[in-house]
């Protein structure tokens, strides 16, 4: 009679090895697994220049993060909005690897393969953030208005930081349109802040609590 033992050994080792991509966060008909929390962890991390942290809070906040993605990602592909060519986000990863590594392809490659991700899913998530910014300018600008009145009124109650900020410029026509660009980008935030809210409560999110342990 042929001993089984090893067989079974060998399926035993082979079952424990296997690593399932289980379904942390369900946002409208997308679905978020552990396998997309532990890429976004990793390639925050090596963006953040920090450690990787796989904890449940990390976990928890990283979800969040991806459903804002795909809120916005649903929003994008409904309302038809232009998005960045693909030369821009290899641009921006030229600058990442000449700022931090010298322009050293090989220092990148290390970089990143202690991280465990590829270039291929760093240049997709530096192309992703292109995205978003420019979907943000694109929803949210046009509907913001900042007055003249409100320029001269942040200029009258910021005026010893903008001479400390600018100490070359001499009147208020010169800071006007530095302060109205920052009056701007506020209001962009708000109004973007607000829409992602709104859109949490009105989509259907259902968290799979077990996954964050």
């Amino acid at each position: 009679m042929r001993r089984l033992f090893p067989v079974l050994m060998i399926a035993s080792i082979c079952s424990a090895m296997v690593v399932l991509d289980r379904m942390v966060v369900v946002v409208g008909k997308h679905v978020i697994k552990t396998s997309d929390i532990d890429l976004d962890l990793r390639v925050t991390a090596f963006l953040n220049r920090q450690p990787i942290s796989v904890d449940g809070q990390a976990k928890r906040q990283s979800a969040e993060r991806l459903i804002d993605q795909e809120i916005i990602r649903q929003e994008i592909v409904t309302g038809n909005y232009r998005r960045p060519p693909d030369s821009d986000g290899t641009a921006l990863m030229n600058n990442l690897r000449r700022d931090r590594f010298g322009g050293s392809d090989a220092s990148m490659r290390a970089a990143l393969q202690r991280y465990g991700i590829t270039e291929d899913q760093l240049l997709a998530q530096l192309l992703w953030q292109l995205t978003v910014l420019r979907f943000i300018d694109q929803r949210f600008r046009p509907a913001v208005i900042v007055s003249d009145e409100e320029v001269r009124a942040y200029y009258d109650q910021h005026l010893a930081e903008l001479r400390r900020l600018y100490p070359q410029a001499k009147s208020f026509e010169e800071v006007d349109p530095k302060i109205r660009s920052l009056l701007e980008g506020q209001r962009i935030n708000e109004n973007f802040t607000q829409w992602l809210e709104e859109s949490r409560r009105r989509d259907r999110i259902e968290y799979r609590q077990d996954a964050f342990q």
